[in-house]
């Protein structure tokens, strides 16, 4: 009985040393702001480690029974992190991968992703890069409070880096034509008066679902607008959708703050959970969600009046669903779906930077229009509205403000004196009262 176990054990060992190597067939590197990203495509789920050396500053990923059959490539002279990859076989059967830094990491993560559509096996490394110190002093909390903030819009990309999101008939990618789409708002946001854009990713990076979420909340944002490009198998369907938290969802969400609470503090209009009983801090998210979706849903309203001007509309009303990135208690949140990437004339008009230009401006008139008759409290916005006037910029219409600030445009006449609908940049207009 032993020898057959000796045996046996001496078989299953051999075959492990004949079966076939793990390959490693391709290695893609991505850089955002906050990280970089290492992703190495194998032929099977590997077994490997990863650790750090010091002077000079390197991580090493040692993947056993593997073997190189891809061209590693650089990074770009200009990255912050990652300065050189290389490779070599270790221990005959063994292949090591050496990130080489310009200096430490301020943490290194690794996991593997199982096969997903077109992708096969992976094995991702993340180095977060190290904080640089802030050279600009904090201003006084006197200060803060005296100066009118801005309103805080993020404009988040979809997908991005190895996921390409949807993708056209034509190889369009949704990874491109979204993020061509959200620096057009950006730029256009950024030039008006109490308003500042963020950019959730602004470069061909893969940031996770959560992680945009959590710079909005960084940057205190006061909306967050997610822009994609839907797909479907039937490639006749068109349109454009725009899409808000549903209920279910946000009761999930409710239950899961509900659950981490102590980590949860001033989500809720800076009330926080960690002190509170179950029933008060269930009752305070709910309130908080209900009027997050409230607000989300009226902006969302605006914003497919406003697309459906552009193009065809995919369904007449704000849809509902689950998504991730709508999953903020504390800032309202909508998604936009710009278009069917998987219709090939809309695949070529997505492509279009004019048509970028005109989805751009679409949701700008939303967003603008939204926040002139509902600034937050404490914003640039919310003085002016308190005094009731408007600087017109240059491309301007009498007709577009007075539906902005949703005054008739006969009493819009009348407030300022004017005996025709012509108005110049600069000239400073009287808001009269709703």
């Amino acid at each position: 009985m032993r020898i057959a176990i000796g045996l046996l054990l001496l078989l299953m060992e051999a075959s492990a040393l004949w079966a076939a190597p793990v390959e490693v067939t391709g290695v893609r590197l991505w850089q955002s702001p906050e990280q970089t990203r290492v992703v190495l495509d194998t032929t099977a789920a590997a077994d490997f480690r990863v650790f750090t050396l010091d002077d000079p500053e390197r991580v090493v990923i040692d993947i056993k029974r593997a073997r190189l059959r891809a061209k590693l490539p650089q990074p770009r002279s200009d990255w912050a992190l990652l300065k050189k990859i290389r490779a070599a076989s270790r221990k005959q059967h063994d292949l090591r991968v050496v990130l080489d830094l310009a200096q430490s990491a301020s943490s290194v993560s690794s996991f593997i992703l199982p096969p997903h559509k077109n992708l096969g096996h992976r094995i991702v490394l993340e180095l977060a890069h190290a904080k640089p110190a802030s050279s600009d002093p904090e201003p006084a909390p006197a200060a803060q409070a005296r100066r009118p903030r801005d309103v805080v819009v993020a404009i988040d990309a979809g997908h991005g880096g190895e996921d390409p999101g949807a993708q056209g008939k034509y190889g369009t990618r949704e990874k491109d034509v979204v993020l061509g789409i959200a620096r057009r708002l950006y730029r256009l946001l950024k030039d008006e008066p109490g308003m500042r854009p963020v950019l959730i990713r602004d470069g061909d990076y893969y940031v996770s679902l959560p992680k945009r979420i959590e710079k909005a909340r960084r940057h205190k944002a006061d909306l967050f607008v997610s822009i994609h490009a839907d797909a479907f198998r039937n490639r006749r369907v068109k349109g454009s959708s725009v899409y808000v938290l549903s209920p279910k969802g946000a009761s999930d969400e409710a239950a899961r703050w509900l659950a981490e609470r102590e980590n949860a503090a001033d989500l809720v209009g800076g009330v926080r959970l960690d002190d509170k009983e179950d029933m008060l801090a269930q009752v305070l998210l709910d309130l908080s969600l209900t009027g997050t979706i409230e607000v989300s849903t009226t902006i969302a309203e605006r914003v497919l009046k406003e697309i459906g001007k552009v193009g065809h509309l995919h369904k007449n009303s704000v849809q509902s669903a689950g998504f991730v990135v709508l999953k903020s208690p504390d800032i309202p949140s909508l998604l936009v779906e710009t278009a069917f990437i998987s219709n090939p004339r809309e695949e070529r008009k997505l492509k279009s930077g004019r048509y970028q230009d005109k989805l751009a401006r679409a949701m700008l008139r939303a967003i603008r229009g939204y926040f002139r008759n509902n600034p937050p409290p404490g914003t640039l916005l919310a003085t002016r509205a308190a005094r009731r006037a408007h600087v017109i910029r240059r491309g301007e219409t009498l007709s577009g403000i007075a539906q902005d600030y949703r005054v008739s445009l006969a009493s819009l006449r009348r407030a300022n004196g004017l005996k025709s609908d012509r108005v110049r940049a600069g000239q400073v207009l009287k808001i009269p009262a709703i």
